[in-house]
């Protein structure tokens, strides 16, 4: 009846178009992983299913091949497969539409007429807590006058903020790696990084910035937070967004812990860091970039690069009234682009709070070390946007049935009665 699923983005993600930049002799024509939606071309014109669904990055709509578009050429193989692979036996055709505007591609539609943008989603305009951008088809097959029934479109939603999804959550301070790790030294050294960050900061010059660096040296006296554990005692009321939606779909009134709700350890450079970064976007509503803005002492990470630009963003806090940035298997590796916006739990995100930006829900355990439990949250569709999806899938798909079941309830009553001999 339906098929979901999406070929590798590496060749048409813009960090894997930069990787490949500087690979000598590359060629696109050459890179197979640029043909490997075949596969999936392959299972639908075997498999000839009423609806599919294909999602793959943002940068396939301006990836290249031999100087044309990929993503043009995939819309018209999957309008027809069979022709596409070169099958001469006729089979399922397909109606190319976005699942969120009017957008939609037929065979033998001019390709020049479509706009691809129409075909992405934006997460954060559907409720998501997250600004996570993909290009998702729905293909609906043709009935056999070259129609589709009408469908659903995912509808747009209030934008949640990352303070919405995760502030409800336990508190938590990081933990310490490579010295002693216990509440007293923890205060110790994150104060003792705070006092000489306020030292070098001119109240006259950043008043802003001062100030909330002050405001922080004072909340963190009277904060007493522990580091999580895999499972963390949970009061009943704990974990509310207060917004319907997100409430009904994160909570689960019989769970007695949260799951995954465990710092991380991280050195004391980096403690540095993250307080300053946090600090400075409480101040100023935005993410320090780069050297210059980290320009106080001890900040500059031992990097060749560091002052190139090309590294920026390498420490990122996620900003407290906006949604957060895309979350990726990339928070496997470090926490520096997914840093807390609280500056007196100066740490970067959890697995549970990660999860909660890609809205899994809070009875999902996550399986395998931190590594592994990261590596599972930053590759998933998230979850509510994929009920979303499925959604208006399933009207489809009951629409059909329910033409099917017409079609052949007016076939039987249609047939003559057999004649008595």
């Amino acid at each position: 009846m339906g098929a979901y699923g999406g070929p590798p983005c590496q060749a048409y993600s813009l960090v894997g178009r930069s990787r490949n930049l500087g690979k000598a002799n590359y060629s696109a024509e050459n890179d197979h992983r640029h043909f490997l939606y075949k596969e999936y071309l392959r299972i639908i014109k075997e498999r000839q299913p009423t609806v599919f669904v294909m999602e793959n990055v943002k940068g396939i709509l301006s990836s290249k091949v031999g100087g044309e578009g990929i993503f043009t050429q995939i819309l018209q193989d999957l309008t027809d497969p069979h022709k596409a692979l070169g099958d001469a036996t006729p089979g399922k055709k397909y109606r190319i539409c976005s699942l969120v505007t009017g957008q939609s591609f037929d065979p033998g539609d001019d390709v020049d007429k479509v706009d691809p943008r129409g075909f992405i989603i934006r997460a954060e305009e559907h409720g998501i807590p997250q600004a996570r951008h993909r290009v998702i088809l729905l293909g609906i097959a043709l009935d056999e006058q070259g129609c589709v029934p009408d469908h659903e479109r995912i509808p747009f939603s209030r934008e949640v903020s990352t303070k919405h999804a995760i502030d409800d959550l336990p508190n938590l301070r990081s933990r310490l790696t490579k010295q002693q790790d216990d509440s007293e030294a923890w205060y110790k050294v994150v104060m003792d990084q705070l006092d000489e960050l306020r030292k070098e900061v001119d109240p006259g010059a950043e008043p802003k910035l001062a100030s909330e660096m002050k405001i922080t040296w004072d909340g963190i006296f009277s904060s007493a937070y522990e580091v999580g554990a895999l499972r963390v005692p949970r009061r009943k009321n704990d974990g509310r967004t207060g917004i319907d939606e997100l409430d009904r779909w994160y909570r689960d009134e019989n769970l007695e812990y949260w799951l995954n709700h465990d710092a991380r350890g991280h050195m004391l450079s980096d403690l540095r860091r993250y307080m300053f970064a946090s600090v400075y976007a409480r101040a100023y509503k935005t993410s320090p970039k780069g050297h210059q803005q980290f320009k106080l002492s001890g900040l500059a990470p031992a990097h060749k690069n560091w002052e190139t630009g090309k590294f920026s963003d390498r420490f990122r806090v996620q900003l407290e009234d906006q949604p957060a940035t895309t979350v990726t298997s990339h928070i496997s590796k470090d926490g520096h682009y997914f840093i807390h916006y609280d500056p007196k739990q100066c740490r970067s995100l959890t697995v549970r709070e990660a999860a909660r930006l890609q809205t899994f829900p809070d009875n999902y355990f996550f399986q395998g070390n931190r590594t592994k439990q990261f590596h599972q949250v930053g590759n998933a569709v998230p979850p509510l946007l994929a009920s979303k999806i499925a959604s208006v899938v399933f009207g489809v798909a009951s629409t059909r049935v329910r033409e099917y079941e017409s079609t052949k309830l007016q076939s039987s009553i249609s047939k003559p009665e057999p004649v008595p001999a």
